[in-house]
């Protein structure tokens, strides 16, 4: 991280931590890594945006608040299921959804902008549930919120029609079916308008849904912006000074 920051060529913009897999997953416990990061990005002023569904995010709250207070931080806590034996199943060692709210509420509470991502929703399993989650993660301290709907792309279609044959076996055609619905007739989907939100009438009767519910529970729905003048590259003299 600290090579490419110190690159000419780079230019401050939001870092995106959990892009891909959470950054709050059980073995950060152990090797802190996201912790490290969080350390550099402080220290070098630059903007960062975290993903997570773990309450292991609150071990960092020193940095993380501190980065708040240079508005330097965005973190987007998901939130998929209020139902805890869905969640068990559906999002093994992870936080419980009374976990998460709590980390809202205190992320929240240290003035961490803090977003609610319901996501992913997955038709005729948690889309019913959206109402319900809008109001939850909004009563939290939740700034603002969003959804994605699910989409099985390289080997995740095989994955998912097993687990979920395995754990809902009464509706899983249903929920397959549903889902090729929203995404052109197939489970897995790269088309990029489509792929997030999906289309058809399900997908729309999930857009419908979303937005009533956000309108009612989010009455001035907004983060804060960065600040990207602050920056610090680790090779400027002021900062080789430290050293």
């Amino acid at each position: 991280l600290l090579k490419e920051l110190s690159k000419k060529s780079w230019k401050p913009y939001p870092i995106v931590l959990s892009g891909n897999t959470d950054c709050y997953q059980p073995i950060e416990k152990k090797y802190k890594i996201t912790r490290k990061l969080l350390k550099i990005l402080l220290k070098h002023k630059h903007p960062v945006s975290i993903i997570t569904k773990n309450s292991l995010i609150l071990r960092d709250l020193d940095i993380i608040k501190e980065l708040a207070e240079h508005n330097l931080i965005h973190v987007a806590i998901s939130v998929t299921t209020l139902n805890e034996k869905l969640r068990r199943v559906m999002e093994p060692r992870t936080a419980s959804a009374k976990q998460r709210l709590k980390v809202i509420e205190t992320l929240s509470e240290n003035d961490v902008p803090v977003m609610a991502m319901t996501a992913p929703i997955i038709p005729g399993l948690n889309d019913v549930e959206i109402p319900k989650l809008l109001k939850a993660v909004s009563n939290a301290g939740a700034l603002t919120a969003a959804y994605t709907m699910v989409r099985l792309n390289g080997a995740l279609p095989v994955i998912f029609t097993n687990w979920i044959r395995n754990n809902f076996p009464e509706r899983a055609d249903k929920v397959l079916n549903k889902i090729k619905s929203v995404h052109g007739g197939k489970l897995n989907d790269s088309d990029f308008g489509r792929r997030m939100i999906g289309d058809g009438p399900i997908a729309e009767q999930v857009r419908q849904l979303f937005e009533v519910s956000f309108k009612r529970y989010f009455k001035n729905p907004k983060l804060p912006a960065y600040d990207l003048s602050q920056f610090i590259k680790p090779s400027d003299k002021g900062q080789l000074s430290i050293f």
